[in-house]
């Protein structure tokens, strides 16, 4: 599914969409997460633009993506990821 064109659920925009693991990868072999997560909660994501995807890498690093915004509903409940995603709404996107 790369190269997907859609709707970001983040900025509302229609553009194209990157998988965006909702336990980063890099957590993916730490004890606690084998331990408390299975292979597909593991797996889990959501599709997003590039501009809020690398909004959300910017402001937050993986631990704290893992243990406290796993859920699009948290990204999107964040104060400082929402004036983020409320600026990217208001960008110019060129889709072809």
């Amino acid at each position: 599914m790369a190269n997907t064109v859609g709707i970001c659920p983040c900025c509302k925009r229609k553009t194209r969409l990157t998988f965006h693991h909702l336990i980063p990868k890099k957590m993916h072999r730490r004890p606690f997460f084998k331990k408390n997560y299975t292979k597909a909660q593991l797996q889990e994501g959501v599709y997003i633009c590039r501009q809020c995807h690398s909004g959300i890498h910017r402001f937050y690093d993986e631990m704290m993506l893992a243990k406290r915004l796993s859920t699009l509903q948290l990204l999107l409940a964040d104060e400082q990821l929402a004036t983020f995603f409320n600026w990217v709404a208001k960008q110019r996107v060129k889709v072809d």
